[in-house]
């Protein structure tokens, strides 16, 4: 075959540091549209950018030239200092250390498209911690597997909470 195709869909999903609750609607409207800036320049198509006031959830087709560890990095660090630019209120903005990322079939993109778009109703209910927890029991649907955690793994089930959040509410990992 003379050229390389790739259509990988990913759902990654990352939150504030200590998931401080500080991403407001006002400032979620302008972070939102440079994210998905973000990921289109790096050959990264956006299919939507959402979240909620303590993280983010970026759907996405994955470059063709790319590692998902690259565009994490790329998409952190800009956007970071991007909100520090936006106000004494976000001088010590950070992302926390961890993400979570995840395949996606093209038969469940509007799934996961309606999933981002109801991300405010659903943390009425939910908080971040109890629906990653419920997202990664899902996708383990009861066999054991390792999910990549950005640098941690988790080997379910069982989900250990204190894996997760560690003791002051840190990720934790397994050496």
């Amino acid at each position: 075959m003379p050229q390389s195709l790739s259509r990988i869909l990913v759902h990654l999903i990352f939150s504030t540091k200590d998931r401080v609750p500080v991403l407001t609607p006002a400032i979620r409207s302008e972070l939102h549209p440079y994210l998905a800036v973000v990921l289109r320049d790096n050959d990264c198509p956006s299919l939507r950018v959402g979240g909620a006031a303590d993280h983010v959830h970026l759907f996405f087709g994955l470059s063709r030239t790319l590692p998902v560890a690259k565009v994490v990095e790329i998409v952190k660090t800009s956007s970071s200092k991007w909100i520090k630019t936006k106000g004494p209120e976000f001088a010590q903005f950070h992302w926390q250390g961890g993400y979570g990322v995840f395949s996606v079939s093209q038969s469940d993109a509007d799934a996961v498209v309606r999933y981002i778009d109801n991300q405010e109703a659903h943390h009425r209910r939910l908080s971040f911690q109890d629906e990653f927890r419920t997202f990664l029991e899902r996708v383990s649907g009861g066999v054991r597997r390792t999910i990549c955690l950005g640098l941690m793994r988790a080997v379910m089930p069982p989900l250990q909470g204190s894996y997760m959040w560690g003791p002051a509410t840190q990720p934790v990992g397994l050496g």
